[in-house]
Order: structure tokens, then sequence, then C-alpha cells
């Protein structure tokens, strides 16, 4: 059921959580205060009955909470990645004005990190929620499901919305990029990246991009995947990796753009022509890459949009607004000059 607040269920309560491990409300109450001597027997069966119900604690207590909260809880995996700044900054420019207040947290690309900035933030009533991506750990998807507020989930439209998506198909990105570079004639190629364990995006482009280029009947000559973040000199690093092991590739896939001007630095002090010798295709269109001597060739993505759309869709749902489950805001293939 959805209401003027937002997406609509029934938010599990300290009864439900009582019920579930078999205790009294005042001894679960006593766990999640810390208070007063509780048997770690006791203890454990009410923290797992909390993770199996999903239960938050309400922080905003009497008429605050029955007067609703101003306040928009955000998670993002990092604000280091200058996607997210320009996400950030759509999303302000559209709910700025109408008195709402954004609370932004980190996880650094971690689903753990995330699930328990979920529970802290929901301990405070939100408004609304807005998360990136579309893959959560199972506790945090029922807790967001559960949750009775508006929940977007920005960056991403390739899952199944809890809520509200707004983003682009990060499968259809890697495809098309696939595609555009086949049709350059390109047959050979290498993929450098960042941690796909936990850039799930990057994953999904890199699987897409993969299984149409054999499809085609080219192949896929080798690749070299960083652990940590992604960065410019990372990029650099790992295409003289990947260059030093692998032979006769002939266009070169970066995870992002970040990756591939890193790879763009170390083709200008190789002395490789590019994209004569090596193609360069990057992610995300920044400034950066566009404003080499030789334009990346990219996927320009709509990130100001995103926000703008995500923080439209919560005032439109504040407002009794119909809201579509997904709105994919799209991207533009940018030809560029580096293949």
């Amino acid at each position: 059921m959805k209401g003027r607040r937002g997406f609509q269920q029934s938010a599990f309560t300290l009864t439900d959580v009582a019920r579930e491990a078999g205790v009294s409300e005042i001894t679960v109450s006593r766990v999640i205060r810390a208070k007063g001597a509780i048997a770690e027997e006791t203890r454990r069966r009410v923290e797992a009955a909390i993770r199996k119900v999903g239960y938050v604690p309400n922080r905003i207590a009497g008429s605050l909470a029955s007067a609703g909260s101003d306040l928009i809880g955000i998670i993002i995996p990092s604000l280091g990645n200058i996607v997210f700044p320009d996400v950030l900054r759509g999303l302000h420019d559209a709910i700025s004005g109408r008195g709402f207040r954004a609370v932004v947290s980190v996880t650094d690309y971690r689903l753990d990190a995330e699930r328990d900035l979920v529970r802290a933030l929901l301990s405070w009533r939100p408004a609304a929620l807005i998360v990136t991506g579309c893959e959560h750990e199972p506790d945090s998807r029922h807790m967001l499901a559960h949750a009775g507020l508006t929940v977007v989930e920005v960056m991403d439209i390739d899952g199944d919305p809890i809520d509200i998506a707004v983003g682009m198909s990060h499968a259809r990105a890697g495809r098309e990029t696939a595609a555009f570079l086949l049709g350059r004639g390109y047959r050979r190629f290498g993929y450098v990246g960042h941690d796909l364990e936990r850039d799930l995006r990057a994953r999904r482009r890199r699987e897409a991009f993969l299984a149409t280029i054999r499809q085609a009947g080219a192949s896929l000559a080798g690749e070299v995947i960083v652990p940590g973040p992604s960065s410019v000199p990372a990029g650099r690093t790992a295409l003289a990796a990947l260059r030093d092991a692998h032979g006769g590739i002939d266009a070169v896939y970066f995870s992002n753009d970040d990756m591939a001007i890193g790879g763009v630095f170390h083709c200008m002090a190789a002395g490789i022509a590019v994209p004569a010798s090596l193609a360069i295709a990057g992610f995300n269109g920044l400034d950066m890459g566009q404003a080499l001597p030789q334009p990346l060739t990219t996927v320009l993505t709509r990130r100001y949009e995103i926000g703008r759309c995500a923080g439209q869709a919560v005032l439109d749902r504040f407002d009794g607004l119909a809201v579509p489950a997904a709105t994919d805001v799209g991207f533009e293939l940018l030809p560029g000059a580096t293949a």
C-alpha cells in the first residue's frame, strides 16, 4: 500500500521481535539498549530475531515521530569517485526548495556496510531512503522492503526495484560499447578494471561486453583487474602490465574513465600510437577524458539527471503523485578519438 509519505508496508515492531525470539518486549528493549543483565543465549536469540524480521528501532520519539521526518537518507559507495558528487548535486537541486535535509553515508562499495547503514538510517525514520544499485544483502533488502517509506535505488535499472529505481542499464552500456568497437574492426580485446567484487555495476558492464564480443567471434586476449579502487595511476600501471603479459591486443575496454585516462597516459609515455596501435574505451564521460588531446571514446552517463530524477521521485511520492517503478535516464556513446 502506498500513501502520502511513501512506500507503505507495515514496518515490523518490537512486539514482532519478542514473538519471534520467544521473550518479553522488555527483554528485547534491554538487548537493543544494552541495558541490564541479559543471558548470552538470550541476547543471541533476540539479535537473530531482529535480523530475521528486519526490525530497526525508532530513535525519534513521541510527537516528532508522528509529525514525520524531514530527513532523506542517502547511501553511496564513494565520495572519492567523481561520479557521485554529480548525483548528489542533482538530488540537492531537486529537494532543496522543499525543506528536506539530506544525510549522506558512504559504504566504500561494501554491501555489509550498506546493511549497517540502512539499519542506522531507518532508525531515524527518514522521509525517504536513497541507496545505490539494485543488489543488496538479503537483510538490507528485507529492511528496505518493509521500511514503510519511499525507497529509491539509483544508478542501475537492470534489477528488480524494491520500490523505485532511477538510472541506466549497465548491461546495455557494455553491449553497446562492444558493438561500437566491433564495428570499428577490432577483434582482439583486453580488459582493464578495478575491484569487481565490490563495484557490481562495473562487473555487469564487463560481463555484457565480453558476451557481445564472443558472440561476434572476437576474443578476450587478456585482462588485468586491480584489487583496489579505480584511479588514473592504477589504469596506467594495469595497462602496462596487460601489454607485458599479452601481445597482439588491438583494443582495451576499461572499467571507467579514470582507468582509461591512465591507459592513455601509459601510451603517451611508451610511445604507443592511439588508436593506430591500440584503441582505448572507457565509461562515464568525464570532462577530463574529453579534454585529452584525443578525446576519450566512452559512454556519457547522466549522473546529475539521475540525482535530480531521484529527488523528484521522492517529492512526487510525498505529494501523492504516481511514480514509475523504473526511470531510465539513458546514456550516450561518445565516439571520441581513441578508438
